[in-house]
Order: C-alpha cells, then structure tokens, then sequence
C-alpha cells in the first residue's frame, strides 16, 4: 500500500526535483500511517455530563459509572480503593459498578483507563436527589420572597448541583448538556428553590455532602415523564395513546405544514403593519413541531431529560407537578402511581422514596361550595400514598389565587425534607400532614376522625374550624360549622342539612381553610363521599 503510494507520487511528479519526490513520499508516508493507524489514534473515552468533576456519589449503594470507547476495549475505574473492570460493547459502551462506600467529604479522585486515561476529580460521597416536576419545581432560588441573601447564603462546598437542559424527543438520548458545580451565590441562584431548600437541610443537619440533580420542566405533563413504551403497553392509557397518535398524525401532515406556512406569512405581515403602526404585535401562530418536541408528548421527557441519567446511583426523588393535569385528575389517579413504578423499575434501585408537592391553592375564592378539578387532582395525589415509601407536602396554605407560582418555596421544600429526614435518615420529626379517617353520623351532624400520625388537631386564627362543606341525600353541597371534638375529631353540621350524608373540608381551587396539627402541618383536603368525579372522562 506505501509502496503503491510512493510509485503513484513518483508517477504524477516525474519531472520534479529528488527533494520534491523525497518530500512528497514522507507526507505520503505520515498520511497512509495516519489512516492505517487512526481507529486507536482516534479511540477516546467519553463519559457522560452526569459523570464528572464535583460529582457526588450516593453513599451505601452500589454506584454505576459508564461510557464509551472504542468496541472491545478493557476499562478500568479505580475509586477509593476499590478497581473495576470492564469491556466496551460493539455499541462502545461500558459500565461498572463501584461497592457500597460511605459517606466522604474529602475530595477524591476517579480514574478511568482505556484507549486513554482519565482523572474525575473531586468527587464526593453523600446523598443524591432528583428534583423533577414542571415550573413549582424548576422555579428557581432568585424568584423566592428571600431569594436574594438566601444566594449570599448558599456558599456551600460540599452541596452539588447539576441542571439537565430541557430536551423534547421520542429518541432516547443517552447525554446532555451540563455539569456538576459546588453551591455558589452564581449557581444557586438558578438553581430549583425547592430542591436547593431541600438539599441544603439535608446538608447541614446530616454532615454529609448532598448532590441535587435538576431536571424540572415547566408545564409538563406527567405522560411525558413516562417512557411511550410503558404507556402503549399498559391498558389503562389506551385513550390517551390513541389520542397521541391521532395528533401525531395531524400535525406531522403535509396539510399541517402548508397551514402553518400560511399562518406564519399572514402573521408577519400582521406584526410588520403593528410595527409601523407602533402597536404591539399580535400573537405567532403555534408551530406543529412545538408539540411534536414539546413538554406534553407522550415519552418526550422520559426520552430527552430522565433517560441520560438513568442509573445514576440516587437517594430518591422529589416532584412538584400537577398542575398541567388537573383537568384530567381522574386519570392522574391512575397515570402518577404508574409513572413512580415506572421510575422504580428503570432505575433497578428497588422503591427508593418518592416525594412529592400537593397542589397549592390557587385562583379565586369561590363563595359556595361545589366540584373543582383542582381538588380531584390533589384526592388523585393523596391516593398515590398507597405506594410505599412515598410521602406527601401539603401546601394548601402556600399558595397564592393570582399566581400559580407561590414564592415561598422554603416552606415547601421543608415539609418535603420532614418527611426524608423521618422515614429516611431515622430522625424523629413530625413529618405527615393529618389525613380523614372515618366518618359518624349523629343526627344533623358528622364527626368526623382523623390521623394524626401521633400528633393532634389545632385551628388557627379562630377557634371554628373552616373549611368544612356537607351534603345530604340531594348531593347539594353548603357550608358547614365545624368545631374540634378533641385531639382527633371534628364535629361537622349545617342547618340547612338535616339528614348529612358526606362531608368534603378544602374541596376547591382555592379553599378558606384553617385546620392543622398541632405541629403546623396543615389537614390533608378530603371528601368523604364517592360521588363521580368530574375530570371522569364521558362515555362516547
């Protein structure tokens, strides 16, 4: 093959000098060298963005570390001791599985070899969590009512941070954009209020680093966190997958393009005349692809932002989403527990907590009382406790009518962290909101009973307990007087009622509500009825 070369080089330069010929056979030389040798020239390892300098390791678990080189290559990591080994597949990729190590604040160092060698550097060992969900979660720490020195405050070394950028796709995406940084005034501030609140506790009350994994994204839904797979497979979806499909097909139509051609033209001769005119310019019309790779998609999110970390050793997971499926809360109680097991087997980590945010209250104050696809979501939540190891922060407190973005992320994300520090880290702290229990009927009234969860019942601001709405026969619903029988019950009547059936307590968008554990905690809404909901789908 050199020799082919040089005869060809001889050949076209016949008439140039030797030292032309001597040149250009020694370029030739280094070229066929190049091309001959240039598979392991150009083999490197390549990790990816959620392996990296200032990550953290979650402590007492066997840890995964992967990536990619060159096809039958022998990887060797080394970390605290420890050495593993393994090859690289036909696809490239490797992994390894460190043992259990506890927890470590020094910064030490992880060494990958294979066609190269590679230095992960300041690597901790501590507690990992996932912070997920839509615009509650991904709020970030500048935006909360204390944002400002809470950021002065948050020059934290051994608290992590790492953000997954928001990526929409049906393709499995096996990495992403981003790194791991130590909390600073810079990298906190944009970070998720909740998570950083959380983390932080964490951090401070174990002594241990805590490394928070960022990978919220604004009005999703919680079809997209799931992988399309898992949805088609299960029965349970079938309409919704139907549905998906049948928009698939609209919006990728030749028909869907040529419209929004056309829209897209109007529209700038729209915005052009606003311009001159000095009047602002009208709305752009919605691109088909902006749901094709958006945030509801079926699978999307599962694809572009959960799958690159996917095996990443974790503690567990907090979530603060709903909002963009209140309206179809009867599903939620179906499609919420399914995304969480889902989560639980793609993971191989066994059921690792899951934890998440009720919806807040939010918009107007409604003076009677009635139905509120809002509060079948937070119903569809509450029921999701039936999973083990989960656990949920009530917040109907929190809220705000006018913004669906409640400021005071703090408080949430500390009834997040009680219930962490309870069921996870053997602390001894009120962790759990109280929840209904039972109900008797005793003439006109309902007493109700409730679970404290070794706590008791208080009211604040007034003594009557508010909140409260009962229905006879008729399913007509009215405000009720309540008042506290007790550490554990509640006395409940109306006279307008005179035969009660059923009793419902913060059953609204927005309710007036006043009870609590003596702890602070705020009672969990309720209904005691089974009336059909309203988010119930209507038979065709």
């Amino acid at each position: 093959m050199i020799t082919g070369t040089c005869h060809a080089l001889s050949a076209n330069h016949h008439a140039a000098s030797s030292s032309r010929r001597a040149h250009g056979i020694l370029l030739s030389l280094v070229a066929v060298g190049f091309l001959w040798f240039s598979p392991v020239v150009l083999a490197a390892i390549r990790l990816p963005a959620i392996i990296g300098d200032h990550m953290v390791l979650q402590q007492q678990q066997a840890n995964p570390i992967w990536g990619w080189d060159a096809p039958g290559t022998k990887v060797t990591v080394s970390f605290a001791g420890q050495t593993k080994t393994a090859e690289a597949g036909s696809d490239g990729k490797w992994t390894v599985k460190l043992d259990p190590l506890s927890a470590n604040d020094q910064h030490q160092t992880l060494t990958i070899s294979g066609s190269e060698t590679r230095e992960i550097k300041d690597v901790l060992v501590g507690e990992v969590w996932m912070c997920s969900g839509q615009s509650n979660m991904g709020f970030q720490l500048a935006g909360d009512w204390n944002g400002d020195i809470e950021a002065l405050a948050s020059k934290l070394p051994n608290l992590r941070l790492i953000r997954v950028p928001q990526v929409g796709t049906q393709e499995l995406q096996t990495d992403f954009k981003g790194a791991w940084q130590a909390s600073t005034p810079e990298s906190a501030s944009n970070f998720s209020a909740v998570g950083f609140f959380f983390g932080r506790y964490l951090q401070r009350i174990l002594g241990v680093p805590v490394g928070l994994i960022d990978n919220a994204w604004g009005g999703s839904a919680a079809e997209a966190w799931v992988r399309r797979e898992s949805l088609e497979r299960a029965p349970a979806f079938a309409a919704l997958m139907q549905s998906t499909v049948e928009r698939e097909k609209t919006l990728t139509s030749e028909k869907a393009k040529t419209d929004y051609d056309a829209q897209l033209a109007k529209w700038k001769e729209q915005a052009a005349k606003a311009k001159a005119d000095g009047k602002p310019a009208p709305r752009a019309p919605v691109s088909p692809q902006q749901w094709l790779a958006g945030n509801a998609r079926p699978g999307n999110i599962f694809a572009g932002v959960v799958y690159p970390t996917l095996g990443y050793g974790i503690k567990g997971v907090i979530w603060y989403q709903g909002e963009s499926n209140a309206g179809r809360a009867y599903e939620y109680a179906q499609l919420f527990p399914f995304m969480i097991e889902q989560w639980r087997k793609e993971w191989g980590q066994g059921d690792f907590p899951f934890y998440w945010v009720q919806l807040a209250d939010f918009r107007a104050e409604k003076p009677e009382p009635g139905e509120s696809d809002w509060a079948e979501l937070r119903e569809s939540q509450t029921r999701t406790l039936k999973l083990p190891n989960t656990g949920q922060a009530v917040i109907i407190d929190l809220g705000e009518g006018k913004d669906i973005h409640p400021k005071n992320k703090h408080d949430v994300a500390a009834r997040l962290v009680r219930w962490a520090l309870a069921k996870d880290y053997g602390m001894k702290v009120p962790y759990r909101s109280p929840e209904f229990k039972s109900q008797e009927i005793t003439g006109n009234a309902i007493v109700a009973t409730f679970d404290c969860f070794g706590s008791s019942l208080r009211t604040f601001d007034v003594e009557e307990a508010v909140g409260f709405a009962v229905c006879g026969e008729d399913k007509v619903w009215h405000w009720a007087k309540a008042t506290l029988q007790g550490p554990d019950r509640i006395r409940i009547w109306c006279d307008q009622v005179e035969k009660p059936v059923a009793v419902r307590y913060a059953w609204a968008d927005n309710p007036v509500c006043n009870v609590f554990s003596k702890d602070g905690l705020p009672l969990t809404p309720f209904r005691s009825d089974d009336f059909e909901m309203v988010t119930k789908p209507k038979a065709k």
